[in-house]
């Protein structure tokens, strides 16, 4: 008999202190590859209360006034009133930036090539810029082939944000973590046990002051204008036994940056899977298309999403490796979960032949340092709050499944000649 059991992941909205700090990080890399696509960029950012640090190395010769994209993003987001304890008008900007360590870029400096395809000599040449191991993971619990658990959670935290912004709900603050936890029988999600909201608000709401009151009233209005639209088009709705839990403290009203510090690359497990699959620890955000850490995992995702979308697997799981200054991994492995419908063997041996994974190979099959300029300025930054992966809303090369039918026809030709 199938075993049942509980699975929870987490989201946060963009007004979440960390994800402040990955927004600001990708809106200057947005600028700087907008400029000049061959920008090298590992950005970092701390906030804390009317404090944004800007550090890390880039070396680039774009033109950019870091302090004005900042003030920009920062008020996209939603910090605009002083009362936050952080507002994008007098909080302090200090910027304290180096040059990436030649050392490190001699390996990879030619994969930024202006041409749009290099030789295989040439993509063989250029070697990843840090050691390290990626992962990628689809599952067909929901149409963008995404653990359902992460997939509600980010869907929760960007309704939070529409209904803050559209001004249904006008007393929301930008700051928020949401919580979803669904219900299994075997390997089937079922049911959904618990949704948890924590979501920053004003002190005072349709007159009232009392923190009772104020909590039963948002919980009144988190259920109508987020969880209801939410599910609409969810087979697995809430029920008589779903447990909802809103600002389980009793209030949030002190929250952003003046109530946590945030950090760049601190929410990896809600950009990805939300702790579904494994994590090789490499955060995304500021890191310019060369870096592995980024670029690989996307390409493991785009690797993983396409199996499933075949049909060969229920679940599958791949991870890269990479050595510094090497252009191919140094392993790789894709992983069924006995789900397959093919030998693993023959599956890996088709990857290797079908998709790319060289670095310089991966920014050109993926078009990543011209999606920026393409996307009129903006490519990175909104994907940057509500997961890198399974984004209906955005149209990203990593989530395309254009390689099924070759999947399907290289994996037949491998049975026959078996």
């Amino acid at each position: 008999m199938s075993r049942r059991y509980l699975f929870t992941s987490e989201s946060v909205t963009e007004g979440h202190p960390d994800k402040i700090c990955d927004q600001i990080s990708d809106t200057i890399l947005d600028a700087l590859l907008t400029q000049d696509p061959k920008s090298r960029v590992a950005a970092e950012v701390v906030v804390n209360t009317g404090l944004v640090l800007i550090t890390g190395e880039i070396t680039t010769q774009a033109q950019v006034n870091f302090i004005d994209l900042t003030r920009k993003k920062i008020t996209e987001i939603g910090y605009i009133h002083s009362e936050n304890g952080f507002s994008a008008d007098s909080c302090s900007v200090l910027i304290a930036l180096d040059r990436q360590s030649p050392d490190i870029a001699q390996g990879v400096d030619q994969a930024h090539e202006s041409r749009e395809s290099l030789s295989e000599e040439e993509l063989d040449a250029i070697g990843a810029g840090d050691q390290g191991l990626m992962f990628g993971y689809a599952c067909n619990e929901t149409p963008e082939l995404m653990p359902l658990p992460i997939s509600l959670a980010h869907r929760i935290s960007l309704q939070l944000s529409v209904v803050r912004k559209n001004g249904k709900l006008p007393y929301l603050r930008p700051d928020g973590k949401t919580q979803v936890t669904v219900a299994y029988q075997g390997d089937r999600p079922v049911g959904i046990d618990t949704i948890l909201i924590s979501t920053q608000h004003a002190a005072v709401i349709n007159g009232m002051a009392d923190s009772t009151s104020i909590q039963a009233q948002i919980k009144q209005d988190l259920w109508i204008e987020v969880v209801q639209p939410v599910f609409e088009d969810i087979d697995i709705k809430p029920d008589d036994n779903t447990r909802f839990l809103v600002n389980p403290t009793g209030k949030f009203v002190i929250g952003g940056p003046q109530g946590d510090a945030g950090l760049t690359g601190r929410k990896i497990i809600v950009d990805t899977y939300g702790g579904y699959a494994r994590h090789g620890g490499g955060a995304f955000s500021g890191k310019d298309p060369t870096k592995v850490d980024r670029t690989a995992a996307y390409a493991c995702r785009y690797i993983a999403k396409n199996i499933v979308a075949a049909g060969l697997a229920e679940r599958c799981e791949v991870q890269v490796s990479y050595a510094i200054g090497v252009a191919r991994p140094v392993s790789l492995n894709v992983d069924t979960f006995g789900t397959g419908k093919v030998d693993e063997e023959k599956l890996m041996d088709v990857v290797l032949k079908n998709f790319e994974l060289r670095p310089a190979g991966m920014i050109q099959a993926f078009d990543l340092q011209n999606l920026p300029i393409k996307r009129g300025g903006r490519f990175f930054q909104d994907v940057a709050s509500y997961g890198h992966f399974g984004r209906p809303d955005l149209d990203l090369p990593w989530e395309v499944t254009d390689k099924v039918d070759l999947l399907k026809t290289a994996l037949a030709a491998a049975a026959t000649v078996g």
